[in-house]
C-alpha cells in the first residue's frame, strides 16, 4: 500500500469528568482526534457535560458519538455486573436517545455509537449482551455505526443485527495474546509513555498488529484508535501520536454513517 493510501479515525472518551471540561483538558484533547465518545448519563455524564462537549466537538468539526455505560456512577461503569439483558437493552436505549435529544438541539447529529467500560469487556466474548446493546440502539436508530473491538466475535454480533461496524484499538493499553485487552488491575494495563503509545497506533494503523504484553505480536485490524482521556497525559499521548501517524502518511478521518 503507497503512503497517503492508510486512513483511520482517532476517537476518544468524553465529557465523563466536569473537571476536564472545566480546565481545558477536553478541548485540549479535541485537537489531536477526529471522533468523540461522549458519556450519556449511564457511568458518567448528564446534559449539561453531554451539551457543552457536543458544542466543543462542533467547534472542532469531530464526529459525534453515544458512550453508554452500565448505570452505574459509582464505579464509573468498570465494575462487572450481572443485570437482565432486557435492562441493559432499556438502559442503551435511554442513554443513546439521551444524548441525541441534547444533540439535535445543539443542530447536530450522533453517527455512532460506543459502549463503556466493563460493557464493552464482557460484551466482547459475551454475544447475548453484545445483541442486547445492538438491540437498544437498534430502538432508536440502525442508521448508526456500532464500535467494538476489533476481532472480537461482538462486531459479528453488531453486523448480524443489520448495523454499519467499525472495528476499534487502542493506542494507550496494552494487549493479551488473545487480542483482549489487559484489565485494569494489572498496574502496566495503561500506556502512559505517548512515545509508546504513538509507536502501538502507527503499528495498528500501518500493519494491523499490537505487541501483547507477553511479547507476542496479535493483529488487529481497525478502522479507529482510541485514546482514553482520562489517561494521565492523554492531551501530550493524543498529539503525539497523531503527530507519528501524520508523518508516516496516515490521513485521519471520522467515523461516519454516511
Amino acid at each position: 500500500m503507497k503512503r497517503g493510501d492508510l486512513e483511520i479515525d482517532l476517537n476518544c472518551d468524553m465529557g465523563e469528568m466536569p473537571e476536564a471540561i472545566a480546565d481545558g483538558t477536553q478541548e485540549a484533547l479535541m485537537r489531536s482526534i477526529t471522533s468523540v465518545n461522549i458519556a450519556c448519563g449511564g457511568h458518567a455524564g448528564d446534559e449539561q457535560t453531554m451539551k457543552t462537549t457536543i458544542e466543543q466537538a462542533l467547534q472542532w468539526k469531530l464526529a459525534i458519538g453515544a458512550h453508554p455505560g452500565y448505570p452505574d456512577r459509582a464505579n464509573f461503569g468498570r465494575l462487572e455486573l450481572k443485570l437482565p439483558l432486557k435492562e441493559i437493552s432499556a438502559s442503551i436505549f435511554e442513554q443513546v436517545k439521551a444524548l441525541a435529544d441534547v444533540a439535535a438541539g445543539c443542530g447536530a447529529r450522533v453517527v455512532h455509537v460506543k459502549p463503556h467500560g466493563a460493557l464493552y469487556n464482557q460484551a466482547v466474548r459475551n454475544r447475548e449482551l453484545a445483541g442486547a446493546i445492538a438491540e437498544g440502539v437498534g430502538r432508536w436508530s440502525r442508521d448508526i455505526v456500532l464500535v467494538g473491538l476489533a476481532g472480537s466475535p461482538m462486531l459479528n454480533v453488531f453486523r448480524e443485527a443489520g448495523f454499519t461496524v467499525a472495528a476499534e484499538a487502542f493506542a494507550d493499553r496494552r494487549y493479551e495474546a488473545d487480542g483482549t485487552l489487559r484489565s485494569r488491575k494489572f498496574t502496566d494495563a495503561l500506556i502512559r509513555n505517548p512515545e509508546e503509545a504513538a509507536w502501538q497506533a502507527l503499528g495498528i494503523a500501518e500493519r494491523g498488529v499490537v505487541i501483547a504484553s507477553d511479547g507476542s505480536q496479535v493483529t488487529v485490524e481497525a478502522q479507529t484508535i482510541c485514546i482514553h482521556g482520562d489517561t494521565p497525559g492523554a492531551p501530550q499521548i493524543a498529539a503525539k501520536v497523531t503527530q507519528t501517524l501524520r508523518e508516516a502518511g496516515v490521513i485521519l478521518g471520522a467515523l461516519s454513517r454516511g
